[in-house]
């Protein structure tokens, strides 16, 4: 695989300051590059808006879902919900696949992103009455892209909206009236719809092991297609991305306990929207950790002097806590167990990322999955001993492997704990 170049960054000169952000910014024009960054976060929102607006000139807006939904957070237990709709016709279903997009630019999934109108009617999440709430989850569970028609009651307005957790998507306005023509719903999904006694976790597991997308399995949790009748509820998208990455992910770990352990250790890479990542496995009981580096002038670390290096992880039995890094913990998890279960071999893994300024906005968690995968797909370096392939780690990321160490509590337990193995004979 050819190696992204390195980018060595002393971080005592990364100077930019947020109260003189707006004045920094003025200086720049998005010319200069006095953030640091490789590109002007602004212009590219700018150019993706200025391509999208002249498609949305009115209050109707017609053209193919891919299909996409969209529940709100805010004002929980009554949300906002909704489908998205790009003004484009024929299969826009790039659009929200995220397991397609590796190998796409930042620019281009704001491009296709932006293109997506948020559709928000205000419903009570155990409410499912209503032609807007019923075309919502119909869109929610289809298999392909969808012709839709949507009337606001003023025209959409505001600019991409970006979350860690969840894609980018464009503006978004009230709706007035939704027209759905009949969508062709995915059979495997349609039959965990309509069996009302089937568990939600059970109906995951279910799609996951039929080869059903992630994806796919997240939008029809979100807009409450799965579990018991009585107690099926619209979930907020980003809490739906979590719930469905940890349930799957719960499930393989625990496949995963009952293999042998692999004989060597093993480093993958990966490098992508200037992120390099590394998953580093070792025989052992299994046990997972992902630690992630922002540097100066990232998405997560704008106006910083340093590098901010942060981590989360589970030994054997688990964590009965929330994860602090958040959605990318669940699903970087998910791609590991993956791997592992599809081998039938179990292992000690560290996932390691080293987020570069090239990583100007964030783009969703389907980052880390999808990252990770890919990760794991590729042909690993092998080591005899975990010094060995921590070796490889230190040649390869900018971050000194000191820190990395500092940081990792599997890493400490592994270098400095003694084990009862210390005291067996040879």
């Amino acid at each position: 695989m050819k190696r992204a170049p390195r980018k060595l960054l002393d971080v005592n000169e990364a100077t930019f300051d947020t109260k003189n952000a707006s004045a920094l910014c003025l200086k720049c024009r998005g010319a200069k590059r006095l953030c640091g960054k490789d590109r002007c976060p602004i212009m590219v929102k700018l150019y993706s808006q200025k391509k999208t607006r002249p498609l949305i000139d009115g209050t109707s807006l017609h053209g193919a879902t891919p299909p996409s939904v969209f529940v709100g957070r805010y004002g929980y237990p009554k949300v906002s919900v909704g489908p998205m709709v790009p003004p484009v016709h024929g299969d826009t279903s790039m659009v929200d696949t995220p397991e397609l997009w590796r190998g796409k630019s930042i620019d281009d999934i704001v491009d296709f992103r932006m293109k997506l109108v948020r559709g928000k009617y205000r419903t009570p999440v155990d409410d499912f009455s209503g032609k807007i709430v019923d075309y919502t989850r119909e869109i929610g569970l289809a298999a392909r892209s969808v012709d839709t028609e949507l009337t606001f009651t003023k025209r959409p307005r505001g600019s991409i909206a970006l979350y860690d957790s969840v894609q980018p998507h464009g503006p978004s306005g009230s709706i007035k009236k939704v027209w759905v023509e009949n969508p062709s719903v995915d059979r495997q999904v349609e039959k965990a719809f309509y069996d009302g006694d089937l568990k939600a976790r059970d109906a995951v597991l279910e799609l996951y092991n039929s080869d059903v997308l992630v994806s796919r399995i997240q939008k029809a949790f979100s807009v409450g297609a799965f579990g018991i009748e009585d107690n099926r509820r619209f979930v907020p998208t980003r809490w739906s991305i979590t719930a469905v990455d940890s349930t799957i992910g719960n499930e393989l770990k625990g496949r995963v306990k009952r293999y042998p352990y692999i004989n060597e250790c093993r480093v993958y890479e990966t490098y992508s929207l200037d992120n390099r990542w590394l998953v580093v496995m070792y025989p052992a009981s299994y046990e997972y950790e992902l630690i992630e580096a922002w540097f100066p002038n990232t998405t997560w670390n704008p106006s910083g002097r340093r590098i901010v290096i942060f981590g989360d992880h589970e030994f054997y039995d688990g964590r009965t806590s929330y994860a602090s890094i958040g959605g990318c913990y669940y699903a970087a998890r998910l791609a590991t167990a993956e791997a592992l279960n599809r081998e039938r071999r179990q292992a000690g893994i560290i996932v390691l990322r080293e987020t570069h300024p090239g990583y100007i906005m964030p783009v969703g968690v389907w980052n880390v999955r999808e990252n990770v995968r890919a990760a794991l797909q590729s042909d690993p370096h092998r080591f005899d001993t975990l010094q060995g392939a921590l070796g490889y780690v230190e040649g390869v990321m900018d971050i000194p492997l000191h820190r990395w160490i500092e940081t990792s509590e599997l890493l400490q337990s592994r270098l400095f704990q003694r084990r009862l193995d210390d005291y067996l004979e040879p």
